[in-house]
């Protein structure tokens, strides 16, 4: 039962949770982005490219020929997907800047938080009743 106990308590502890919750963030921002570049972005590249398709751009490696990469993996002909390639680094330069404007955003935050200056310390009885002599002197001369 000992073992069970530190396990709901590793998994149950804050940065844990957070930990996941922002894997789950991620993966479904990832799909997000996916969509993005294939469906909205790349179509009109392709277009102004000259109705070029980049999910079949690829270099057949078997015999024969194949108007997609499905109908050549289909065939079980080995192909290099160039295509595909292109835009998953383009899903990656936009995953990437994104979570660079996170960090950034989150780190000047943190600098105002730091910059902000501390209230003074209240004086301590001490001091305040050293400044009312030194008032009462003051008013005596």
């Amino acid at each position: 039962m000992g073992l069970m106990k530190e396990f709901k308590e590793f998994a149950m502890r804050g940065n844990v949770l957070d930990m996941a919750i922002g894997i789950m963030m991620g993966a479904a921002f990832g799909k997000i982005v996916s969509s993005l570049v294939n469906d909205v972005l790349m179509p009109p590249i392709g277009k102004a490219l000259g109705n070029v398709n980049f999910s079949n751009l690829f270099i057949l490696l078997g015999d024969g020929e194949f108007p997609s990469v499905a109908a050549a993996k289909e065939a079980g002909v080995a192909t290099i997907n160039y295509g595909i390639f292109i835009n998953t680094v383009i899903d990656f330069v936009i995953v990437a800047f994104v979570i660079f404007l996170f960090v950034k955003g989150i780190n000047s935050m943190k600098r105002k938080e730091e910059a902000a200056p501390a209230a003074p310390p209240e004086p301590s009885a001490e001091e305040k009743l050293l400044t009312e002599i030194r008032d009462l002197l003051k008013k005596r001369a």
